[in-house]
């Protein structure tokens, strides 16, 4: 035994080397600096990827659902799952690396025919402890440890970009859920107001101070109300539906009541810097990297086959032909047989299997560089439409405004006779056009704002 102890120890001081090739980071796929600066640099110094979402995210309301969404949503209990499963495939391949044991206890007992018609017991009891190591000399175990780790820091970043998707998900879907209740409300205001006009005229029209013209005009628009009302609700119901989907529960009715979106005030000066920052900042570029890299420790397992493979094992027991016997001095037994596997006739499957390998490696890079220039798609877009979108919405401001001041206007003029019921519609229905409008330019500037602060890595900290 001791001759089989010094070849273990001469075994692991062999095994320090793999065929794994040399990782280098590819080149940015992208240029340097973004295409697009802001009018103001940001005066913000914290990066989106060091502010928690609870920092982000001001309204109570939304707070609380983002919290059941992490508690609660499917999609993102099973990436949490996934990191927990690599996690043990990990721990089972640096099991690898230890001696196997294992204790076998044995008895037989025979009958022989002799020569002369006689019969013969035979008894042997034997109990021994089995011990076998694979000497990692060209370091195939370690480049599958090295592939697996890599696996398992790709899988605990697709689990941070599931986070993060998940709580601009949640956002989104909550502010669209605001803009269809103001929406809503909307409609209902302009219903009681084309219907005061409509029994007004009707009044009228009884009398015979209104044309037929202006009746049907005025009903017209309260049915068209109507309909708009009907298709708010629905859209309100299945926007609702997908919210509870996210959060993966009814909402509760005992929350707090929600802030309108002129109120949501999200961090707007979010400092960018280079396109390289993303490299790490971005969990799906991470995952991208580390798949990579898994790819790459691949190779140098997958080198490994065209060498020999060693294998040592050994035993240490006692044999005697009765029971009694089995743990007495003189009954001891031992073996120690070191085995080795020289590969001649598959080389043709192992330069299969290279070729395979670096090929797989081939396409993780291009996955690699397609992740990057997503990741500075996103982030350019949206800074594009940060600026834009805040000039756009004083715009509309000032349109609503002026659209609200002409219908005032021109509802003066219809009351004291002086233009149609025509031209008063055609204010209304401008006025309820633009209001419409503001309510969508304000949920597109708080999505953009939100899908910036996700392009660059935000929403993972709590």
């Amino acid at each position: 035994m001791n001759k089989f102890i010094f070849s273990i120890i001469l075994s692991l001081g062999l095994t320090g080397c793999t065929l794994i090739p040399h990782y280098t980071r590819p080149a940015l796929p992208v240029p340097a600096q973004f295409p697009y600066t802001n009018s103001k640099t940001p005066s913000g110094k914290t990066m989106a990827s060091d502010i928690g979402w609870q920092e982000f995210f001001k309204d109570p309301r939304l707070q609380k659902l983002i919290e059941l969404a992490l508690n609660n949503n499917r999609d993102y209990r099973v990436a949490l799952l996934n990191v927990q499963q690599i996690r043990d495939q990990y721990r089972i391949v640096q099991y690898a690396f230890l001696p196997s044991f294992a204790i076998n206890a044995s008895g037989v007992r025979e009958r022989e025919l002799l020569t002369n018609n006689d019969y013969a017991n035979l008894r042997n009891y034997g109990a021994s402890v089995n011990t076998s190591y694979e000497v990692d000399l060209f370091g195939n175990i370690r480049s599958l440890k090295a592939q697996v780790l890599e696996q398992y820091l790709a899988t605990e970043e697709a689990f941070r970009a599931a986070r993060i998707t998940l709580v601009a998900e949640v956002a989104v879907q909550y502010l669209t859920v605001c803009a269809l209740d103001e929406q809503l409300d909307l409609s209902e205001q302009t219903l009681k107001s084309v219907e005061s006009y409509y029994d007004l005229i009707d009044k009228s029209y009884q009398l015979g101070n209104a044309s037929a013209l202006d009746l049907r005009l005025a009903q017209t628009q309260v049915q068209t109300v109507k309909v708009a009302i009907a298709n708010d609700e629905r859209q309100r119901a299945q926007a609702e539906d997908a919210l509870v989907l996210l959060i993966g529960q009814p909402i509760p009715s005992d929350f707090l009541a929600g802030m309108p979106l002129a109120s949501q005030q999200l961090i707007e000066d979010l400092p960018v810097g280079l396109s390289s920052d993303l490299l790490e900042r971005r969990p799906d570029i991470l995952e991208a990297e580390h798949q990579l890299k898994a790819a790459n420790a691949n190779i140098g397992a997958v080198r490994a086959a065209f060498f020999p493979s060693l294998t040592l094992t050994a035993s240490d027991g006692t044999a005697t032909v009765k029971l009694t016997k089995l743990f007495t001095s003189g009954s001891q037994v031992w073996s120690f047989s070191p085995q080795i596997s020289l590969p001649l006739f598959n080389q043709s499957t192992n330069f299969a299997n290279l070729n395979a390998a670096e090929v797989a490696k081939r396409i993780a890079i291009a996955q690699y560089e397609k992740a990057i220039q997503v990741a500075f798609s996103e982030v350019s877009d949206a800074m594009v439409a940060r600026d834009t979108l805040n000039e756009q919405i004083k715009a509309q401001r000032d349109l609503v405004n002026a659209q609200q001041a002409r219908y005032d206007l021109e509802g003066a003029r219809y009351h004291n006779g002086i233009d149609s019921y025509l031209t008063l519609l055609l204010a209304q229905q401008d006025l309820y056009s633009a209001q419409e409008n503001l309510i969508q330019v304000s949920v597109d500037r708080l999505t953009n704002l939100i899908s910036l602060y996700k392009a660059l890595g935000g929403g993972w900290s709590s």
